[in-house]
C-alpha cells in the first residue's frame, strides 16, 4: 500500500508565494510518476501539473504555466510544487497523487490515471 501526504498549504497574500510538498511512501518514489490536481469549491478537480518518474519531463496546465514549478527529490521520496504570482483563483485544496502503471517519460493528466491520492492541503489566496 502507498501512502501520499501533502502538506505545506496556508494563506497567503495574492502575488505570494508557496511551495506544497508531497511524500509518498510503501516504495520506491522513482517507481511513480507524480502529480498535483485541485479542486475548489462547488468545481470539480482539476489538472495541474505532473512530472515524469525519474523527473525527466513535466507538463502544466495552462492557467499556472510559467508560475508554478513541479520538481522531485527520488531520494527523499518527495515531490515538490513551487507557486509563485498565486491570484484568488488558485485558491483551492490542492492534491498530489501517484501512478504506479505509468512509463517512464508519461506525464499523466487525468485523475482516473493515478492510482493513489493524498487527503489534499488548502491553499487560501487573499485578494
Amino acid at each position: 500500500q502507498v501512502q501520499v501526504v501533502e502538506s505545506g498549504g496556508g494563506l497567503v497574500q495574492a502575488g505570494g508565494s508557496l511551495r506544497l510538498s508531497c511524500a509518498a511512501s510503501g516504495r520506491t518514489a522513482s517507481s511513480y510518476a507524480m502529480g498535483w490536481f485541485r479542486q475548489a469549491p462547488g468545481k470539480e478537480r482539476e489538472f495541474v501539473a505532473a512530472i515524469s518518474k525519474r523527473g525527466i519531463r513535466t507538463y502544466y496546465a495552462d492557467s499556472v504555466k510559467g508560475r508554478f514549478t513541479i520538481s522531485r527529490d527520488n531520494a527523499k521520496n518527495t515531490v515538490y510544487l513551487q507557486m509563485n504570482s498565486l491570484n484568488p483563483e488558485d485558491t483551492a485544496v490542492y492534491y498530489c497523487a501517484a501512478d504506479a502503471h505509468s512509463r517512464l517519460l508519461a506525464t499523466p493528466t487525468y485523475p482516473y490515471e493515478y492510482d493513489y491520492w493524498g487527503q489534499g492541503t488548502q491553499v487560501t489566496v487573499s485578494s
